[in-house]
């Protein structure tokens, strides 16, 4: 054994005490720490030669990488939908590592037997029925991609061909039908042989909304005379997290032939509020459904989860033909039912998640989230140079300024209010018209954090000044 490792080895303990204490002073400074990153990354070096011990390398990511760490984890940090890593998610995280299991087949591990367990509280948690069936997967895109691949192996059953032998080409123009698809649909769609230019967008409900009319839906769907199709539904929209109507949308398969995938990354937790569970009624009678875990479930980056209700699909299209992997039969190994072979035991961070905390812990996380993301929209609308530019429906708040609402202005006001260290807002467009989001998920938030945000937009929209006037 290299003498370096073995020396690691003989002083394993003490490696991770002082893991565990360079990891406590951090999370105890998260809350102050710049939401944004402070601090240029350097520039790269050589690959090490001798290597300098585990101690020498935390020393070593402590001196060059870490000042220009995010915040990310912490309770500011409003872009995106991120959340941040409970204690319990965060032990299970390491405790992934410790055991290193291949949570791919059984393979002589109770591991796999966790995941099931998991996956059958995450059902639970979310209202579906025993017909679901589920498997981790890494993050939104790729259970978005597995839901759509399923869906695509389905198409091809109604025409009576195998697209996992033949191909998409088997298949002959596709048709999906979205509202206001996540951008990682088309991506997906991409990914699968499909092409992005197969989405046909379905108008929306008038005003604000970002839900598909589904009248219009019904109007798509009967131009095609009965030819299978895939409708993607949205169950909380990253704007405005506005629902499609999801039991309405289900209830047109009684008239035609599709395929329903619900894309509920981070809105399939409206389910844990007894004030917003009905946005997501009809949820359980999607074929597919993509649940994003590292956003409001509070569990470390990569770990999300995909239902459906034909398993047996699925397991046509990622089976693996190996000698030495044997064929799936009775209760598929996850080898057989995602992209990977290799993968990490992702379950375990929401089991010990859930376990820890329950309904009631989950629930209570929600439920601050969508009272703090009120907080700010009422302070917004009462900030001179800003507007909401819809109601704040659960989690997100969209905001604008009143005056000179152009790219360029709004990209200044999001890059002085990262700057200042206090929040992170990401810009995006809504209907036209150039935004800020700030999505609340994070464990850590509080009503003191959420001021602080609104002080920090206060200052920033003062420091840009008014709009420039237009030359006559």
């Amino acid at each position: 054994m290299h003498p370096t490792l073995r020396a690691d080895l003989d002083r394993l303990p003490e490696l991770l005490a002082s893991a565990r204490d360079f990891a406590t002073r951090a999370l105890a400074g998260i809350g102050e720490r710049p939401v944004s990153a402070a601090v240029p990354a350097p520039d790269p070096g050589p690959l090490p030669a001798a290597g300098v011990g585990a101690q020498g390398a935390l020393e070593r990511f402590a001196r060059q990488w870490e000042p220009g760490f995010s915040g990310s984890a912490g309770p500011r940090y409003l872009g995106f939908v991120t959340g941040g890593s409970t204690p319990a998610a965060l032990t299970g995280d390491w405790l992934t590592g410790v055991y290193d299991q291949n949570g791919s087949s059984g393979g002589g591990s109770g591991a796999d037997a966790l995941e099931r367990e998991t996956l059958g509280w995450l059902r639970e948690l979310f209202g579906l029925g025993e017909a679901h069936r589920g498997a981790f997967v890494s993050g939104a895109t790729m259970s978005n991609t597995v839901g759509l691949a399923v869906a695509r192996e389905w198409l091809g059953e109604r025409q009576g061909v195998s697209v996992s032998r033949e191909g998409a080409a088997a298949l002959g123009p596709v048709h999906v039908l979205s509202g206001s698809p996540h951008s990682s649909i088309t991506k997906a769609l991409s990914v699968l042989g499909i092409g992005r230019d197969r989405l046909r967008p379905v108008p929306l409900l008038g005003g604000d909304r970002e839900a598909v009319d589904v009248s219009r839906l019904a109007e798509a769907l009967d131009v095609l005379d009965g030819h299978p199709a895939v409708v993607v539904a949205n169950a909380g929209t990253v704007n405005t997290v506005d629902f499609d109507d999801l039991r309405a949308i289900a209830a047109l398969k009684e008239r035609y032939d599709f395929w329903l995938h619900v894309d509920a990354a981070f809105g399939a937790f409206a389910a844990l509020s007894p004030a917003h569970a009905a946005l997501v009624d009809g949820l359980d009678a999607a074929d597919s459904i993509c649940v994003d875990l590292h956003k409001w479930l509070n569990v470390p980056y990569d770990a999300a989860v995909q239902f459906t209700r034909r398993q047996d699909l699925q397991v046509r299209v990622f089976h693996n033909e190996s000698p030495y992997l044997g064929l799936p039969t009775g209760t598929p190994d996850f080898l057989h039912l995602t992209p990977e072979n290799s993968r990490r035991l992702r379950a375990l961070a929401t089991w010990f998640s859930l376990t820890a905390y329950g309904r009631e812990g989950h629930a209570e996380i929600v439920g601050r989230c969508v009272a703090l993301a009120r907080r700010l929209g009422e302070g917004v609308a009462a900030v001179p140079g800003l507007r909401l530019l819809a109601p704040v429906r659960l989690n997100v708040v969209c905001l604008t300024l009143t005056e000179g609402a152009t790219p360029e202005r709004l990209g200044a006001l999001a890059r002085a209010v990262a700057d200042s260290g206090e929040a992170f807002l990401t810009p995006t467009v809504l209907h036209g018209t150039p935004a800020l989001r700030a999505a609340f998920s994070n464990w850590r938030t509080t009503e003191t954090d959420t001021d602080r945000v609104l002080d920090a937009l206060a200052r920033a929209v003062r420091e840009l000044g008014p709009a420039p006037v237009a030359d006559a």
